[in-house]
């Protein structure tokens, strides 16, 4: 069994039994959920839903959980994201009807999500100051993706395109379907929300 990350005692570390690898995966649902939201939206136009991804992801990680070589928890964290870029471009391939593998789209799709993780990590100022130690960053990412996916679908919408994808508010108007000045007041009251939701979640460690 993986052992516990310092300092970071009530954040369980991956395991070798069956509850211990499904009680890690299933702490990881919402991140992966949050990650394949983003690559859908930005990428495939929203062709298929980001849960089926997921849960194909999980399935694939739970059963395939000994073919993991890394030793840490950020390897384990980079192996099912790598597992996730698998199944998004499987399901590509399948709604575009084409049935060969693209290893260099998988390779991009890897690099993107990496990309948006870190992303997610920059919101983790907007509760408080950043933690410095990576267990606990490690843990307040994946509490983050939870606070997120309770939000309004609108809220979380408008912190995702401004401040995961970088999009201009111009841009953001335009999915939405909304004014500009519409658009920069919902991603004001968006970033409170999540404030007062992180504030308010007594698992959420200052």
């Amino acid at each position: 069994m993986m052992a516990s990350q310092p300092g970071n005692s009530d954040f369980p570390p991956a395991g070798d039994t069956p509850d211990e690898r499904t009680a890690w995966l299933v702490r990881h649902e919402a991140y992966l959920k949050m990650l394949a939201r983003l690559e859908i939206d930005s990428r495939f136009q929203g062709k298929f839903s980001a849960s089926d991804a997921v849960q194909q992801t999980l399935l694939e990680a739970w059963h395939g959980w000994q073919n993991f070589r890394g030793s840490t928890e950020a390897e384990r964290v980079a192996w099912v994201r790598g597992i996730l870029a698998h199944q998004l471009a499987h399901l590509a391939r399948h709604f575009a009807g084409a049935k060969k593998r693209d290893v260099s789209r998988e390779l991009s799709l890897d690099a993107s999500l990496a990309q948006s993780s870190q992303r997610l990590d920059q919101l983790l100022a907007v509760g408080g100051p950043s933690p410095s130690a990576a267990a606990v960053a490690a843990e307040q990412r994946l509490r983050l993706a939870e606070v997120l996916e309770r939000l309004p679908e609108d809220y979380r919408q408008v912190i995702l395109l401004r401040n995961l994808q970088d999009l201009p508010y111009e841009e953001i108007a335009r999915r939405m379907d909304r004014g500009v000045g519409a658009v920069r007041m919902l991603w004001v009251r968006a970033l409170q929300r999540l404030r007062d939701e992180i504030r308010g979640d007594s698992e959420w460690r200052q």
